[in-house]
């Protein structure tokens, strides 16, 4: 046989090892997160509800959803161990401390208070009328016209 008509399957046996070892690779990550929860980590199941897990078994976790609700799941159901930052800003909407070095939303602090200063006072100096003006002369209808 001749090597280019075996080309074609030595290219679709290589794609087909590659997909299957991403899959094998994404499946241990989802593993591995799952097996780090422990009781008081927040968690988000596969259908987007968000708790708090209670107790960890060997194929189940127990969540607790709020006050009195207390819910068995597959660990399999399991999408995402969140940090407990994450889970406060999601669940609670309390955002962690911010450090001191955060960038203002605005630019205020980045112009000098002199500039600023000035800019100020031409600003008052120029006022701009944007009202309507008065209209001393009648309004032109259809057909007339400034020429004489």
């Amino acid at each position: 046989m001749d090597i280019l008509t075996l080309f074609p399957f030595i290219i679709l046996i290589g794609a087909m090892f590659l997909m299957t070892r991403s899959a094998k690779k994404k499946q241990q990550q989802a593993a591995e997160m799952r097996n780090q929860m422990q009781p008081g980590t927040g968690v988000r199941t596969i259908g987007g509800m968000y708790a708090t897990v209670k107790e960890v078994s060997d194929e189940t976790v127990l969540l607790d959803a709020g006050p009195g609700v207390e819910l068995l799941f597959a660990k399999n159901s399991i999408g995402a161990v969140l940090t407990d930052d994450e889970y406060n800003r999601i669940v609670h909407g309390i955002e962690a401390e911010l450090k001191d070095d955060v960038v203002p939303d605005d630019a205020s602090s980045l112009t000098d208070e002199d500039a600023d200063a000035d800019t100020r006072a031409v600003a008052d100096e120029q006022v701009v009328d944007l009202g309507k003006k008065a209209e001393d002369e009648p309004r032109k209808t259809d057909g007339e016209s400034d020429a004489k």
